[in-house]
């Protein structure tokens, strides 16, 4: 590899093979800029709380040195509530930018077209109809409830194509029903299935432990690499179907693979930490925001989630300390108030 050239604003780095990458610089530099608040956002979360952590303590117990009981409050508590924040709000926001760039739309997110709560119906029913919380288990059925919700989607959309308005409006059909599905699955449990499966569905990371980060995050290895390969073609649908296939993109098959990969994406973090609302939603339009980009911005758009998301749960392990609120309260509270936002800068747009 060579060393990298700069054009204008863009950084073009050339590889093995003639091939090349193109970097747009702005994007580099917020996405450093959010990577290292999120980790500055981590250490607040793992170094404070009702048990104090200087960082010195945590930097010696992270090579390998430190007291037992420190040790057990980083490694075991909290180090795993904290990446799985990070890794899941950038799994989500990754999840957002590939519906939103497929729909051509700000509100395409799989919270708002069904398919989080598609995978959500797939975990509930291995919950409570299969009595099993295995990690393995929900998350099998959440990739399978997301997976057959995208089915139905894609099926009653493409006769006109899986972009515009109308995934957007059979996506939220859908996801209206599976919701009265979900509801039903829980009046038909025992009190305590039922709790339980009701603080899932608000998505929390209040017990996360490596148990159940380490499934659902092997399993978001090959969807977020697939991200990367079909990267190329996704920003080429953007300009539009027909210009796309003029450029030789296969557009439906093309179009049909990235809803998959985002359906994977989603049915991961549904697994490991129940349906986070807004995250999904936001992230996308925040980064392009910020970058400044007419297209999508994926590695920005991750970095935005996983930052979100870091912060939503600091906020609600911190904010009614010592009890524990589910991150998903938070997030929908706060999304609530971006997605009233957005439908009214959208009204002044028309």
């Amino acid at each position: 590899m060579t060393r990298p050239r700069v054009l204008a604003d863009f950084v073009v780095v050339a590889l093995p093979g003639e091939r090349t990458v193109l970097g747009h610089v702005r994007s580099i530099g917020i996405s450093l800029l959010l990577l290292i608040a999120t980790l500055v956002v981590l250490t607040i979360a793992i170094t404070t709380g009702t048990y104090e952590i200087p960082p010195r303590e945590l930097w010696a117990i992270l090579t390998g040195g430190g007291e037992t009981t420190t040790r057990f409050f980083v490694l075991d508590q909290r180090l795993p509530r904290a990446l799985a924040a990070a890794v899941l709000g950038a799994v989500l926001a990754l999840a957002g930018a590939i519906f939103q760039a497929l729909s051509n739309n700000p509100l395409g997110s799989p919270d708002i077209i069904g398919f989080t709560t598609g995978a959500a119906t797939g975990g509930l029913l291995i919950i409570l109809m299969a009595g099993s919380s295995a990690p393995g288990g929900v998350a099998a059925g959440a990739v399978i409830g997301g997976l057959a919700t995208a089915a139905v989607v894609w099926v009653l959309s493409i006769r006109r194509g899986l972009g515009g308005e109308r995934l957007v409006l059979v996506g939220i059909a859908v996801g209206a029903m599976l919701a009265s599905v979900n509801d039903y699955l829980i009046t038909r449990a025992d009190l305590e299935s039922a709790e339980a499966a009701r603080t899932w569905q608000f998505g929390s990371l209040n017990a996360v432990g490596w148990s159940h980060v380490t499934v659902p995050l092997v399993l978001a290895v090959v969807p977020i690499l697939l991200v990367g390969l079909l990267s190329p073609t996704l920003r080429a649908l953007e300009i539009g179907d027909d210009l796309a296939a003029a450029l030789g993109v296969p557009v439906t098959r093309t179009r049909t693979a990235l809803l998959v990969v985002g359906v994977a994406l989603t049915a991961v973090a549904v697994a490991c930490a129940g349906p986070i609302g807004f995250v999904a939603l936001a992230a996308p339009q925040m980064a392009r925001r910020l970058v400044g980009a007419q297209g999508t911005a994926l590695v920005a758009s991750a970095m935005t989630g996983a930052l979100l998301l870091s912060v939503a749960d600091l906020l609600a392990g911190r904010l009614l300390s010592p009890f524990q609120i589910p991150v998903g309260l938070v997030t929908g509270a706060v999304g609530g108030l971006y997605l009233a936002w957005l439908l009214v800068l959208r009204g002044k747009k028309s």
